[in-house]
Order: structure tokens, then sequence, then C-alpha cells
């Protein structure tokens, strides 16, 4: 014990007598050389950016401009009449098709022996081997069309898809091609009416899918299109109604082989017929009942995408032995139904329950008397593959005497056909009561606009189409019609301007999902893009996180209007930096459909605008300067309105407007005048960066490359230093850079970063890219400063500055400055040079931008200096925050009984992964997010010393900021091993989510109607019993041996 306190008392003694005069030298020399690097870094990046003119400039105009404070609640509510607009013209041009496609049905008389030749989408422009056209292809004329991205289209007829899995010239197709012609020309009058419209369609009920405009399909590298429209969304939420669904799958021995493979392929495609409004459970069963996901037993999911890809991965590990006991079966399935529906959760529509099974044995009367008689309320549906025609026989009898449907499948080919033959049923009551129910999809991906530019996010207006014939009391189900809306239609009826640079609109659905969100976007995993598997499953609660108790969420979700404030965190430049703030939220429903908008503003700048005013003439003079641009994504004029209009560039549209030469082209006349008030303000920075690229002894070593400007109205200009081709970064200010420049839902990521610095102060940052090493000789360094109006909290920020310097021209100037010295003799008591010391430069947020060793460049301090990083965090010199980043998966945990009974009955946005916790009792699957920490540092710390313990040696450093800067200089002792700390990483940890989520249930809803009387329950011949009351059908498939 005496030699221990000795140790202490020397340990002690070591560190204040020796180590603390060091210390306060250290921190004089750092001082040092923070200053002058700050002040030569500073003065190179003012002057070139012209920082300081531009902040004259607008000084200048102070006592003429008007600075108003944003109305939120009117913001928004202006917001959502002009989407319920947009939204509205959407559903006339789907209305329309709705009652062409009837009326052409209602004239025409089938004929099994119509012989047709129609433009197939796969077979156009295709010839045999001696060059003439092949069957159902012919001459198709196809042009590229700026509209479709340049895809090779004709907007005067529509082509017809088949699913590969079907006979191009089978009857009911030819008929339904021959009488569905018709609406080609409503689909070119549609697209006259509404330029802005894209993609319209038809799909068949019988399997074939009419688009407009034109366009050739590809097969797949196997020659397969595996499309088939009635497994579409829109196609699925218009045929049918919502509904509860409980499937179950014999497993008994007769199902081994083939059997049993059909049996998966049938569930598989069952699944597909489901959407985000329906909920489901799959119930394996032969002298036991088996939930095909045990952690979800009693109970039913949403069938949203995610849930339904993890049930398909549990249909593998089914395996067929024992005897089947389909009344244990289905007496478990209609307790389930009748249990959730009493829940209240769900859909509280529709119920059924489907059976896949190769037979039976005997009828179930007592359970269908018990459960589902005299009401029926429970529609049954048999998918019967081919077995002992005793078992087949009883259950296709039974079927029709039950209010059920059966079907008939023999093979892997018949599945998917024979599936979907149960919607016919399910889709009778709404028939019979001609509801024209108008849907709106979730958000999804599409590809089909352009797939150099990736995937697009989407979402459709569809309607179903109804026989007028009076061939039967039940009605028919012809198809369903609809158009796409690209998101980016709403993105531009968004007041950019008026939202500040951190504010932002967005939308949601019904359920919850978000429909347009700034943070509904690709996803990153070491620099590399990807996207969230399913957009269509996005919660507003993902990206709105700390809304905590979901109260904005809920709200929106119930279609109220109102007003919500909290503290959030943002993720940025790929997800490794935050900003924080606080936001007011301000939301109201979109009449018309199910969605909700909402608008978020930043407090401080971001709740102020001002209006400046100058004349017409000498706003255009400077727009049109060579040097400007606008934001591509952002709507000055509207120019899809009008073909003619369609070539305009916005400057172009604008001058036409301002002119009057084109009085039918509408445009922003608010953003308009402010966008010239920008450029005449900013036109005397074009000169200046001219005199400087002239001056030949300026930056004579072509260090700094180009200097950029922004402001509130999307405008910008640029000035290159350096030819375009030595450019170090040419993808920097272009499209291929998403977050640095102005685009629907942001402003530039040098823009909004300088935006939270304290004013005056530049920007330094390396920017991340997936394609490039931050310290290879392509590398740069960006700066970036904020201009503001007034001298306070309320002035908006009216513009932002910047430069793009070379990497190693920064590099140098730091090193320069970290050789100078306060001693008489110019000897320097600590150095860079010196192998017992390391020096960093990193920025606010711990990346490092200069380093002795090149490879550490852009890297995270703490994974460099674990036991610094520590230190600095322990200190409070830097806060770790953590914000999810939306990639939602499974874990299992333990929960007590009360939540499994109150939030199991809707489960969201999941993803493939599970993982397995062992625990005691009652374990379950929950959503859970993956949240990925950035760093912070704090403002009010300017400098700091610090020493950290490893293993009995102290290790000792400096840090200081760089004055002007969100910079610090980090001096770091090197004596010491300190590689048992381990590295501070920037990995992602996984954190629960709640998961019972409020959702506004559809509100048309078709669960039976009393006047129906099906005239077949299924595909075996001579069975006529009638269908009564059925909500939906119970799939029997009976499989061959």
């Amino acid at each position: 014990m005496l030699e221990r306190f000795w140790f202490w008392v020397y340990k002690f003694m070591y560190h204040e007598i020796l180590l603390v005069p060091i210390l306060y030298e250290k921190i004089g020399v750092v001082k040092l050389w923070a200053s002058a690097f700050g002040g030569e870094i500073k003065s190179i990046s003012a002057k070139y950016s012209g920082s300081q003119l531009l902040q004259k400039k607008y000084k200048e105009f102070e006592k003429s401009v008007r600075v108003e404070e944003i109305d939120g609640v009117k913001l928004v509510k202006n917001l959502a009449v002009k989407m319920e607009e947009m939204f509205r013209r959407k559903a006339e041009a789907t209305r329309r098709l709705v009652e062409a496609a009837e009326e052409a049905h209602h004239q025409h008389e089938e004929n099994p022996d119509l012989q047709y030749e129609y433009f197939n989408a796969v077979l156009i422009n295709e010839v045999d081997e001696e060059g003439n056209n092949v069957e159902l292809g012919g001459e198709f004329l196809l042009e590229p069309n700026d509209h479709f991205n340049n895809l090779s289209v004709n907007l005067s007829l529509s082509v017809v898809q088949v699913p590969t899995n079907m006979y191009n010239k089978d009857p009911d197709i030819v008929n339904g091609v021959y009488w569905s012609e018709a609406l080609n020309k409503v689909f070119v009058d549609n697209f006259e009416r509404d330029p802005s419209l894209i993609w319209q369609y038809f799909g068949s009920a019988k399997g074939f899918f009419r688009q407009y405009p034109g366009v050739k399909w590809h097969p797949d590298e196997h020659g397969v299109i595996g499309f088939d429209c009635r497994n579409r969304k829109w196609y699925i939420k218009a045929a049918t109604s919502p509904k509860d669904v409980v499937i179950l799958v014999d497993v008994s021995g007769s199902m081994k082989g083939l059997r049993l493979t059909i049996a998966r392929q049938t569930v598989s495609s069952i699944l597909d017929t489901l959407g985000d409004d329906d909920f489901f459970n799959i119930i394996a069963y032969n002298q036991e009942i088996h939930y095909v996901e045990p952690c979800l037993n009693g109970t039913l999911v949403r069938a949203d995408r995610a849930n339904k890809d993890h049930f398909q991965e549990h249909l593998d590990k089914l395996f067929a032995k024992g005897i089947g006991l389909l009344g244990e079966a289905l007496t478990e399935a209609f307790t389930i139904l009748n249990d959730f529906n009493q829940t209240g959760h769900g859909s509280v529509c529709s119920q059924a329950i489907m059976l896949v099974t190769d037979g039976a044995t005997e009828m179930y009367d007592d359970v269908f008397e018990k459960y589902n008689w005299p009401d029926r309320k429970v529609s049954l549906t048999d998918f019967v593959h081919v077995g002992p025609p005793a078992g087949f026989l009883i259950l296709s009898k039974y079927m029709c005497f039950v209010s059920g449907y059966f079907s008939q499948i023999s093979t892997l080919a018949d599945v998917q056909e024979n599936v979907m033959r149960y919607l016919h049923v399910m889709s009778r009551p709404k028939v019979i009561d001609h509801e024209h129910d108008t849907i709106w999809t979730e958000a999804y991906v599409d590809s089909a606009l352009n797939e150099k530019a990736g995937p697009s996010l989407m979402t459709t207006v569809a309607m179903p189409v109804f026989s007028t014939k009076n061939e039967t009391n039940q009605g028919i189900l012809l198809g369903v019609v609809g158009t796409d809306i690209p998101l980016q239609e709403l993105m531009k009826i968004i007041p950019k301007h008026l939202l500040g640079i951190h504010g932002y609109a967005f939308a949601i659905t019904n359920n919850g999902y978000i429909l347009t969100h700034p943070d509904l976007r690709p996803l990153y995993q070491d620099g590399q893009k990807r996207r969230k598997p399913n957009y269509s499953s996005v919660d507003l609660s993902e990206v709105e996180w700390e809304d905590k108790d979901d109260i904005l969420r809920n709200a929106m979700v119930n279609r109220r209007t109102g007003t919500f404030s909290m503290e959030v965190k943002k993720t940025v430049d790929k997800g490794k930096r935050v900003l924080k703030m606080h936001n007011d939220y301000y939301y109201t429903d979109i009449k018309g459909t199910p969605f909700s908008v909402g608008v978020a503003l930043s407090r401080g700048h971001g709740k102020y605008f001002f209006r400046g005013n100058v004349s017409v003439e000498a706003g255009l003079h400077d727009l049109e300067q060579p040097d400007v641009a606008l934001a591509d994504e952002w709507t000055y004029c509207n120019t899809d309105e009008h073909h003619e209009h369609r070539h305009l560039t916005q400057i172009q549209a604008i001058k036409l407007f301002l002119t009057g030469r084109r009085p039918h082209l509408k445009c922003d006349r608010e953003l308009i005048q402010e966008v010239l008030f920008d450029a005449v303000v900013t036109a005397p920075l074009e000169a200046y960066w001219t005199g400087l690229a002239l001056n030949k002894s300026e930056n004579s070593d072509k260090g700094v490359e180009i200097a950029y400007l922004g402001t509130r109205t999307g405008l910008s200009r640029t000035n290159l230093f350096v030819a375009p081709e030595q450019l170090s970064n040419q993808d920097f200010l272009t499209a291929e850079d998403k977050e640095g420049v102005f685009n629907a839902d942001h402003f530039p990521l040098w823009y909004k970063r300088a935006a939270e610095q304290v004013p005056g102060t530049f920007v330094y940052s390396i920017p991340f890219s997936s394609g490039m090493r931050p310290f290879e000789n392509k590398s740069v360094v960006l700066a970036s400063t904020a201009i503001q109006l007034l001298d306070d909290r309320k002035s908006p920020i009216v513009a932002a500055v910047g430069i793009q310097m070379k990497l190693e021209f920064f590099q140098r100037k730091f090193w320069t400055a970290c050789r100078q010295c306060s001693s008489l003799d110019g000897k320097c008591s600590i150095s860079c040079d010196n192998e017992d010391i390391n020096c960093y430069l990193i920025d606010n947020n711990g990346f490092i931008l200069v380093t002795e060793v090149h490879s550490q460049t852009g890297l995270f301090f703490g994974e460099v200096e674990g036991a610094v990083m520590n230190k600095l965090l322990q200190m409070g010199s830097f806060k770790r925050c953590r914000a999810p980043f939306s990639v939602v998966k499974w874990i299992l945990t333990e929960l007590v009984i009360f939540l499994l009974e109150f939030n199991l009955y809707s489960w969201w946005n999941v993803d493939l992964s599970v993982k397995a916790q062992r625990s005691r009792g009652k374990t379950m699957m929950v959503p859970c997010d993956t949240e990925y920490p950035a760093f912070v540092s704090e403002r009010t710390i300017k400098e700091t010393t610090g020493n950290i313990d490893c293993e009995g040696c102290i290790r000792s450093f400096v840090i200081q900021q760089i004055p002007s800067s969100n910079l610090f200089m980090v001096v770091v002792d090197n004596k010491c091993d300190c590689s048992s700390t381990p590295p501070v990483t920037m990995d992602p940890i996984e954190i629960i989510l709640k998961f019972q989520k409020d959702r506004k249930k559809p509100e048309s809803c078709h669960p039976f109607h009393p006047e129906e009387n099906a005239m077949e329950c299924g595909s075996a011949a001579g069975l006529s019993s009638p269908l009564t009351a059925a909500l939906l059908p119970l799939l029997v498939a009976f499989l061959s041996r």
C-alpha cells in the first residue's frame, strides 16, 4: 500500500510540476500558429469570394427593403390548395378514362373468333430473319421526348403488354385489346389538356396492360417480362376493399414434393395481391397449428412490402409430415379474425380465409355454424392442388355452399392466373355498388422514366372500371385505369424561397407513410449511395424522429390543421454531419385525397423574408449575364403547362413573361421580382471576379479554382480562375453534386452550413465523395460564408459566397503557419516536424483536413486519435449527437403482455434482417432503426488542454480554434502508446422504435352486398351452387403428385 501511495504522489508531482509548464508553452505556440493560419486563410477566402463586397452591396439596400415574418399557417393552407388543384386535374383525367372504357366495353360484342392485330409492347419494330415485321409487331414510330426524359415514345398511340405466361392471342385478351383501343383518343386528349401528365394506362382484369404513350418494352436476360398489372398496388387498391386475411397452408404428409413447392408459390402469389391497407397472417397446419412467424401468433400484421418479404422468407422453412386437421385450422383462423376485428385495428372492412391444400375428407358444418352463419361475414377461398378426386369434390362443392370460391392448380404455371381469379370475387360488392372510388398510392420507386438518372419517386391515382352490361347481377370488374404522378411535380408547387434555408414542405398518407419529404432520399453506406428497399413504407416518425410521442404524425394522419414545435437534428453531407435547430411545423389536409401536407420553418433567420424592388429593365439586364443560373428544380414559370413552352429555360420564360410576349405563361411574379433584385445586387461580383482572374500577379499558383455565390431566390453566380478541364473537382456545382446545388427540397450544403455559423466566419470542409479519395491530388477544400441583411437574429440570410481551392494549396498554407515561432532566437520549443508531435487540422464535426499522414485526410479524428477524441468528449469540447437515418430492421425483444396485446396490431417499416435475442418471458418482433452518430464542437470553447493516462504514461494535447472559422488545430504528444484505447467511430447502432402507429382507415369500404349472387364459385365444371354474400374468397389449391 505504501509503494502504491508513493507511486501516485510521484505521478501527481510529475503531472503538475513538469507537464504543466510544457503545456502552457505549447498553448502559446499553438495559439500563434492558429492565429497565423486563420488570418491567412480568411484573407484568401474573403478576397476571392468577394464576401465583403457582397455584404456591402446588400447593406446599401437595407433601408429600401421590407423584412416580413412568414405566416406559417397561411403558407401551408395556400400550399394545400395548390396541391389539391394539381391532384384534382389528375383525378379528372382518370375519370375520363373510366367513362370511355365502360362505354367502349358496353358497345362491344364478345367474339371468340376475333382476329385483331395490335401493337404488342415487346414485339413492335421487331423483324424476322427475312426483315419482315413479326406478328403483333409492325412499324411503330418512336421519337425521343424530353418530357419523358428523352425516352423514345409515341404520343399518338398506346401499346399493349401481355405477361410472358399468357398467350398473346387468347380470345379474352384479343377482345379486351380491341374494345380498349377506344382509350387512345382519351389518352391523347388528356395529355393535351394537361401536358404535365406522364404515363396513363389501363390494367385489364384479363391480365393485359395498355400504356400511353407507346414505348417499347425489353425482356430481361432470360427473355421474360414478369410484370403483371394485377399485382401492382394501384390495381389492388382500386379493385378491392381493405381486408383482413388468414392464409391456411396444408403441410400434412400428402403435401410432400411438388405439391409443397406449388403451395409455397401460391401463398407467395396471394401475398402479392395484398396492399398497405390489408392485414394478414399465415398458418401452416397438420395435426398441429404452426404460425409461419412464431412471434406473431394470434394476430395480424400490415401487408406492406417489408412484412410480406419477411413472411416469404419463412415459407422456405415449411416441410410436410403428419395428417391434416383442417377443422382446427379453420377454428384458429375464425378466432383470429373475430378477435382482431373487435380491437378496431386492421382493415375493419372485409375478412377472408384462404386455404391452400390438396383436399379434405369431411365437411366442417359445426365450425361454420359457430363462426360464419347466418351472416357469412368471412369469405372463403380454396386453392386446390389436384389430388384424390374425393377430396377435391368435397372442397369444390363445399366452397359453393359456404359462400366461397375454389380454384384448381395442377402445375407451377397455373399458380399466377388462378390466384388472380379471386380478385374478381373480391370486387363484386364494389361492382354492384358501382362505386368508382378514387384511390391514391403511397410513394414508390419507378425506374421507367430514366434509367440513367436512377429511379424516381411516384404516386398513382387510379379508379376501377366496371361492366355496365346487364349480363349478371354480379357485375364484372373490367380492370383499373390510372396515371402516374412524379413527386417532383409536388415539389415544383412548393414555394422554396418562402421556406428559408432549412425549411421544407412534406406530405404523408393516411397510414402515416411519407409521400414527399427532403429526407426521403438515397441513403449512404461507406460513401456509396443506396436506396431503402421500400420507399412506400417509410413512416414520418422515421425522419421526424425527435417527435417521440408522434404528436405531429398523428395530427396529420387524422387530417387536422394545426401547429407544432420541437428541437431537431438534421443529418447532412451524406449523413456524416448534423445541424441543430428549432423547427416550427404547420400542417393541414389536402382535400379530395388521403394526404396531409406540412411545412417546417426553422426559428431565427428561417422565419423571415425580405422584399426588395428594382426596375424590370435593370433586373433583366443583370439576370441574362452568362455567369448567372437559376435553380433547375425551382418553378419560376410553369413551362410544362403548354407544349410550346417546354423548350424554354427559366430565364427565357421570365423574360417572355415580363415583356408580355407570352400571355398564357404562368409565373410566380413575387419570386421573379426578388430574383431580379438579387441579380442587380450581386452583379458587381462578376466584374470583381473578372478583375482578379485577369490580374496575373494574383493566384499565380492556381490554388483558388472557383468563386461562387447563391441567394435566397435560387440565383447563383460562378467564376472560374482556372480552365474547366483543370478543375480538381469537376462535379462541384453540377447536377452530379446533388447536395452542392439548389434542389427542389433543399439549399446547397455549403449555403446551409454557412448560415449556422457566426456571421463573418467561413466554413471549411473537404467534400465527401464515393468516387474520390480525399487525399488524392484531385481533392479540394470548400470555404463559404453567409451574408446577412441586418445585424440581428431576425435578419434573413440573403446569400452565401464561397470558393473552391486545392487541398494541397490549403495544406501548404497550414504547414507554413506552423513553422512560425515567437522566440527571439527563432527556435520553437515544439515543431510539427518533430516525430514526438502529431499536428492535425480538424473541422467542427471532427473530420481531418490536414495531417502529416496523407491517407488520414478526410477521416474522422476519433478513428485516428481515439484516446484524444474520448477526452475531448469527456471535457465537453465535442458532443456526440445521434440521429436515426431511416434504415429500419426487425429485432427480437422481450415485452410484457400488455405491450403484446396493445402494440402488435401494426408493424411498420421493417427491413429483411432479423436479430435473435434470447430472453426470459415473451419474445416478439419489433422494428428498430439504425442510429448514426455525428459529432459537433462546442462553440464556446476556443482553446483547451488535456492529459490522458495511457497505462501510466501521461499524454498531453492542445486544441486551439482557428479564428473566424469552423476549424481547430490539435497538437498531440506522441511519446505514449495509447493504442489500447479503442477508437471513437461513427459506426451505427440499433435503436428500438415505437411501432404502434395511428392510421386513418380508407373512407370507402365494400365488404359485401345483399344482392350478390355468384353464378360461379370456382373453376371446376358442372358446379353451379350459388356464391352469396362473399366478402373475400377462401382460396383452396389442390396439388398433383
